[in-house]
């Protein structure tokens, strides 16, 4: 019997439905051909696994002493064509930014050698950063998106391609479609990628934002999504100009999640980018939708454009996972998403304190001084987590991406029968950018790479049992 391609022991953290960061230590996982958990079991167990599974003891991979398996991260939103100037352009507001830097370069595009180069560049960066699953847009180019599929597919990465759709353009119109070239070539993509028949890759529908689609366009694209069964992701109330633009655009809407609610948009399987600005009542649409959240804190501050609060999605159960918004944000890791989520939550934190503390000044009166009352205040709020944790900021860039793209039954965490796609941890790794100095408890090791760690803590990766990390020579 030979059904075991991996066999692992040693530390795992993940996240599960109950428990944002549960770690197990001593424990031996095997994986299958088809790249599935086969068990996961206390290591005491060998012996037995062995005999039920038919592998030698010898094959087991021993992890260090420090070393730990951790699920792979999902970036949420990322756009490939815009590793190109990543780190560049960002004096401008989110509008601008596109007229001037976005628009222009993606427009390159039309050269698939271009495409060629910068993708395969773009995922080979990301796979090395951790992201075993990637939500793309790519461009309006129906062949160059092709060619993103094929680089995902070459170096083993999960993921969405997106063929961007926009049949308006008023900053720069030579970057755009007609309604009906934009439909067709939909379609075209979508039936390319199917008959490829990619093992991890699909395509997913992806109008740019409303500001760039007629209501036509956003209809058809949602009957079209509704028919094939498909992905949808765009951007939805990223800065209060961006909005207000919308509501000029579509006046017989009466906000900016309706655009796309009425037009088939907003499903199990949309997961919105951004959602700085949604209100409660429309955050309510999202929770019976089943859409999804990408919180992008690093390009909404690059940009200036404001700041989720992901306390208030959460409470109103609503699905977030991270993205990094490559290149409104100028890293492609998710651990700079996952420091600036925390950070952003602290922001929010603060001026809410600063505001509770004012009035608290106002109305009390002699018997507590404003500055105890301040800090118990404070104290108090961090107890209630209104603060997000780096364990909740772990969950949301594992197990939380895999739910906003509603594949948290494929993916996400380590429990038998999903795919193994996981994250060789080594905070002992040669450069290192933290040290250990002492036996620490695995929580803090986590959180130590979270907080401290980058791709030279990453040993491995791998998407679905495949090591896609080190690269091998056939890629």
């Amino acid at each position: 019997m030979d059904t075991v391609q991996h066999i692992f022991k040693g530390t795992f953290i993940h996240s599960t439905t109950r428990c944002d960061c549960e770690v197990i230590e001593n424990h031996i996982l095997g994986v299958d051909h088809a790249g599935k958990i086969l068990f996961f079991e206390d290591a005491r167990k060998q012996s037995k696994l062995a005999q039920k599974w038919g592998f030698d003891e010898s094959s087991i991979q021993e992890l260090g002493k420090n070393e730990f398996f951790m699920p792979g991260m999902i970036d949420t939103h990322i756009h490939a064509p815009q590793y190109s100037f990543i780190g560049t352009g960002m004096e401008r507001p989110l509008l601008e930014w596109l007229e001037h830097t976005t628009f222009p370069i993606e427009d390159t595009f039309s050269d698939v050698d271009i495409a060629r180069n910068m993708y395969s560049a773009v995922v080979k960066r990301t796979l090395r950063n951790g992201t075993t699953t990637a939500c793309y847009f790519a461009t309006i180019h129906t062949d160059a998106s092709i060619v993103l599929a094929d680089a995902a597919s070459q170096y083993g990465q999960r993921a969405f391609i997106g063929k961007v759709c926009m049949d308006r353009n008023d900053t720069y119109q030579k970057y755009s479609e007609t309604t009906e070239e934009s439909i067709r070539e939909t379609k075209r993509f979508v039936d390319v990628l199917k008959k490829k028949k990619y093992d991890r890759v699909k395509a997913i529908i992806t109008p740019r934002f409303a500001i760039s689609c007629s209501e036509r366009l956003l209809n058809e694209l949602g009957k079209f999504a509704e028919e094939q069964n498909l992905h949808i992701q765009s951007h939805i109330s990223e800065s209060p100009a961006e909005i207000k633009e919308v509501l000029r655009l579509f006046p017989d809407y009466k906000n900016y999640t309706e655009v796309y609610d009425r037009n088939k948009l907003l499903t199990n399987k949309t997961v919105m980018a951004h959602g700085c600005y949604l209100t409660n009542e429309e955050l309510h649409v999202f929770r019976e939708r089943g859409a999804a959240i990408s919180h992008c804190p690093n390009s909404n501050i690059s940009l200036c454009s404001g700041h989720l609060d992901v306390r208030n999605a959460l409470n109103h159960r609503v699905k977030v996972g991270f993205g990094t918004d490559v290149a409104g944000g100028y890293s492609v890791s998710l651990l700079d998403a996952i420091r600036k989520a925390i950070e952003t939550s602290k922001i929010l934190f603060m001026e809410r304190s600063k505001w509770d503390n004012n009035k608290t000044e106002n109305e009390v009166k002699g018997s507590m001084t404003p500055k105890g009352i301040n800090r118990d205040a404070q104290n108090d709020k961090m107890e209630k987590n209104n603060v997000l944790s780096y364990k909740e900021a772990f969950r949301l860039a594992t197990l939380g991406g895999s739910e906003a793209l509603s594949i948290d039954h494929i993916i996400g965490n380590f429990e038998v029968g999903k795919e193994f796609d996981a994250l060789l941890i080594n905070p002992d790794a040669k450069d290192s950018p933290f040290e250990v100095f002492s036996h620490i408890p695995k929580e803090e090791m986590l959180q130590k790479f979270l907080i401290l760690g980058d791709d030279r803590n990453i040993k491995a990766v791998y998407v679905a049992g495949r090591c896609t990390v080190p690269f091998s020579s056939n890629t």
